[in-house]
Parts: C-alpha cells; structure tokens; sequence
C-alpha cells in the first residue's frame, strides 16, 4: 500500500469488503463521485505542540467507532477555521468509511467559511454542493440527516441568492434543530457561530450575537476547554459594547489550542477592542510564526494569508504605543512578499491597510498622496473593496498638501470602486466606500475653505460609520471618521466640539493614540488644563515602551512637566 501513487489511495479504500468494521447498511458511493471531490489530502500540518493541542471536542457518530479520534481531530481544527488541515482529515475518514455520511458533511462546513466577509470562491462551492449530494445518499442518523440538510440549505440554489441570504438560510435550518436537540451541545455550538455568521451588520442592538453568546456562555461553565465554544464567544462579542465579554475567553483560547495559528491570534480581535496594546502584539507576533511554520511544512511557494493578517493586527497596535520603528520594519517585510496563498480578501487586505495605515496614522500626507499599490502582480481588480484604502489614503494625502486636481480624481475612483461593489451586490462593503467617499469629501471641501460644508459632510460620514460595523478582517478603519471628524473641528479652532467627537470616538476606540493625543490637545486649547493633564498622561502611559519616538510623545511629556 505504500507504493501506490497518492491520487489512487482513495480508490484502494473504496471496497466496503477491505473494511470489516464499517457499517454494513450502505453502499459506498460511486468512486467517480468521490473523485470528482478533489479532496485535500495528505499529514496534517499544525505548528506548535507536536501532539496536536486543539482542545477537546467529542462528536458522536454514526460512522466506525474506530474513526472517532480522526472524527474529533477534524471537528477540532474546523472548530478553528483551520479549514484546509480539515478537509484533510475529513478526506482520510472517506478513505477507510467511504459510506460515512458525516465526513462529506463535513467537507462542506469545510468550504464554507463562516464569519468570513466574502464567501466561497465558485470552486469551493462546487466542492461543497457534491459533498452534500453524496453525504445525502447515505442513510444516516436521523440528528446526521438534520445536519446534512441544514447545510445543504446554504448550498442550495447558491448561484440565484446572495451569501448572506444562503447564511440565514443555514442558520434558520440550525434553529430548528437547535429546539428540536437543545441539549446537544454541538448543535449548540454550530447554531451560535450561524447567529454570529448570519448577523446583519446594521443592527447595532447585536441581536444574534448576544443571543449566540449566551448560549455559549453556558456551555463554557461545563466545557471551558472547547475551541468552538471559547472561539465563538470571542466572534459574538467582537465589538465595543460588548468585547469586555469575551475577554475571558479570549485569554484562555491560545492555551487551549497552541496548535492553531488562527487561534493564537483570535485573542487580539478582543484585545483590540479594549485597547490592549501589549496583548495584542503578542498574540500576533506568535500567530505570525506559527503562519510562517505553516507555510514552510506545508510546502506553500511564498507565505500563507494567516501571516499577512497577524501583521495587520500588529502593525495596528505598534502605532497605538507609538512604535514607528517596529511598525515600518513589519511594512517594509511586507514589501518583500510577492507570492501569497490563498489569495484572498485577508492577503488583498492587509496588502492594502499595512501602508496606508503607516501614513495616515503618522500624518505623512505627501506619502500618502503618493502611496503605491502593491504588489504589482497580485490581482487587485477582485478586490475592489481593498482597493479603495489606497484611493481613499491618496484622497487624504492630495488634499492636505493642495494637490486637489489628484484628490478628486481618486475620489472619482473611489465612486468606480462602489460602483463595482453595487453591481455584485456587495452592499456592506460599497457603504464601507461610501463613508470613505464622504470623508475625502469633505477633506477636498475644507481644503477649498468650504468649510461649513467640510463639516455637514464629515457628520454625515461618522453617522454613516456609527451605523455599522467594521469587517472582523481588520483591526479597526483605517481611520476612524469621528476622529477625522474631530481633527477638522480642531483644525477650525473649536476645540469643545472636537473633544465631543474625540471622546465618543475613544469609546469605540479605547486607547487610540492619536485620538488620545487629538483629546488632550482639545483640552488644552479649550483652557481646560486638568483634563489635558490626563490625556497627556494617559497617552505616556499607553506608550510608555523604549522606541516611542512620536512628537506628541515629546509634546506630551513637556506639556506634563510644565503643569
């Protein structure tokens, strides 16, 4: 059996006669069938604890009792997105079970990707619909067949529907099974994270979320060292209002699951949005490695999305402790690399906002006006959303330095960009454009001395910003619109409104530098001396790490010895 070339090894366990122990009451499916899936195939790869620390997970089956440990494995790496190293798993079970209606299931949750901002590439959904109409054609349990049906719900009829309209569909087919099994914990936790993945991003009430976290908050008092549930939890409560949550969770899931690069950097979702610096450099410092690991061992030609993403977040918080140093060291890397896989929405994202946010965090605005788009050989016409940060950067940059002509022929670029956006029906993400429409708006508009409209503009964006939600692809905008809001205002010498629009700001953004720095200064040319002390304060606090070589730290520091 070793000798056999690796794309017949399926084929050799197609016989139900090789395998005395499998269940007796199905036929296999057609071989063809199963090679028509194009199954991911090879060793597990997972860097970390060499005995595969993924938490505990226990799914019951109908399939081979001998094929639990794999089954749980699986259930295990798909509970943390490590959605790849599952199909693997999941493909092994249909070598040696063929007639285990569970692992095709399981292929499918596989390819779908929930909480992800864009959904499954054409392949991938073809992928799972034929696993679906194989996993149908076993006869199964009747909690199984709920199983299958459910997420054949979201492959069904996928090409005349939206993703979103397919996710609801999904989760109200896990609704249903949810009351009908109330005291199955896997069903609970599969229900929550389609809550969580089917969440309009309008609602700021949070309906589902909090709905999914509390029902997984009950199951983590009994199984605190399920990844589903501590994961979950974190994707439930990731937003300001209620990130403070999760923190728990978020501090215990890199422990539970060292093996998993996405689960050593999930904490850094929470611990940015309470404005945790330190913690969550190092969360993405380790998932950065752990994603480099990955690459290596799993023979990937250039790095792996999980790395780009980590330096994002990381990136991120270096320029809130005001570490410009670390920060353009991990930019300038990213200009090395060229070659990416998968490539897709997280690598276009991070490829785009790492730069971008270097200048405009830093103020550099002749940077920013001039700010390329890289790499030259990465598709970026699939990726209109991501494009629009450089567009919106240049915006910004050509209007702080009077180059108008530049910043409204890349704000028209940005209206092509939403345009592109409507017409695949993308509509969290032409709103996205839209607020940055308004803001370099109203920037071109302030730089014209229009500024009473230059204001009614930026109001109009931090409205539209308020309204919704930032993708659980990126740390955060890549400037917040009430911040810029505050800055104008500041700008035009009225220093009381702009801390109103500072401070509300830092209750969606604790701890930003800059909206520290923009508060304290308010305070200080409003005459209000206390408070400044205590932004000031707050701020040498915040980047209080050797290598903080911001002016406003300097200003900060002189500012606090002279009062």
């Amino acid at each position: 059996m070793k000798n056999l070339p690796p794309g017949l090894f399926i084929s050799f366990f197609i016989s139900a006669s090789l395998f005395p122990g499998c269940s007796s009451r199905n036929q296999a499916p057609p071989e063809n069938d199963i090679k028509s899936l194009d199954l991911k195939q090879g060793n597990v790869v997972l860097c970390g604890p060499s005995n595969k620390q993924l938490g505990e997970v226990h799914f019951i089956t109908s399939c081979n009792d001998n094929l639990k440990p794999e089954m749980d494995l699986a259930i295990a790496l798909l509970h943390s997105f490590e959605y790849d190293e599952a199909e693997k798993v999941f493909a092994k079970i249909i070598g040696q079970a063929p007639d285990c209606a569970m692992a095709y299931w399981g292929v499918a949750m596989a390819n779908y990707h929930q909480v992800w901002p864009s959904p499954p590439t054409p392949a991938e959904i073809e992928k799972g619909s034929k696993a679906i109409l194989i996993a149908k054609s076993i006869r199964g349990s009747e909690l199984e067949t709920e199983y299958i049906n459910a997420i054949a719900e979201f492959y069904q009829g996928w090409k005349l529907t939206e993703h979103w309209t397919q996710s609801k569909k999904y989760k109200d087919a896990m609704a249903k099974m949810y009351k009908k099994y109330p005291d199955d914990k896997e069903v609970a936790i599969f229900y929550s994270l389609a809550l969580v993945a089917s969440a309009d991003p309008a609602d700021k009430s949070y309906e589902q979320q909090r709905k999914a976290g509390n029902v997984l908050m009950e199951l983590y008092k009994k199984e605190p060292d399920h990844p589903g549930i501590v994961h979950y939890i974190i994707h439930s409560y990731d937003y300001p209002e209620l990130a403070s949550l999760a923190l728990p969770a978020a501090q215990k899931y890199a422990m539970i699951a060292p093996s998993s690069s996405h689960a050593l950097h999930m904490p850094s979702h929470i611990f940015t949005r309470l404005g945790m610096w330190d913690e969550c450099i190092e969360s993405n410092l380790a998932s950065i490695e752990a994603a480099k690991c990955y690459a290596e061992n799993a023979g990937i030609k250039g790095h792996w999305d999980e790395e780009l993403h980590g330096m994002d977040y990381v990136v991120y918080g270096y320029l809130q402790k005001g570490l410009n140093k670390k920060a353009k060291k991990q930019r300038d890397y990213l200009n090395t690399i060229r070659d990416v896989y998968p490539a897709n929405f997280k690598v276009a994202y991070a490829y785009a906002a790492i730069p971008c946010r270097y200048v405009l965090e830093n103020r550099m605005w002749k940077e920013a006006s001039e700010i390329p788009l890289n790499p030259d050989n990465f598709d970026w016409k699939a990726f209109p959303w991501q494009m629009s940060i450089v567009h919106f950067t240049r915006v910004l940059g050509s209007a702080h330095t009077g180059d108008l002509k530049k910043a409204k022929r890349e704000l028209e670029q940005l209206g092509l960009r939403m345009q592109e956006l409507t017409a695949i029906n993308d509509q969290y993400k032409a709103n996205q454009v839209m607020i940055q429409m308004k803001m370099g708006e109203a920037w071109i508009l302030f730089a014209e001395g229009k500024t009473k409209e230059a204001v009614e503009t930026m109001k109009i964006a931090a409205d539209m910003e308020a309204k919704t939600e930032k993708s659980p692809v990126t740390p955060a905008e890549v400037l917040p619109a009430s911040e810029l809001l505050a800055d104008m205002l500041l700008a035009l010498n009225q220093p009381e409104e702009a801390l109103k629009y500072y401070e509300d700001d830092l209750t969606q953004h604790p701890n930003r530098f800059n909206g520290i720095y923009g508060a304290a200064k308010a305070c200080e040319s409003s005459g209000n001396t206390e408070k400044a002390k205590i932004y000031f304060a707050t701020l040498t606090k915040i980047a209080d790490q050797p290598g903080s070589d911001r002016a406003e730290l300097k200003e900060a520091r002189t500012y606090l010895k002279n009062h």
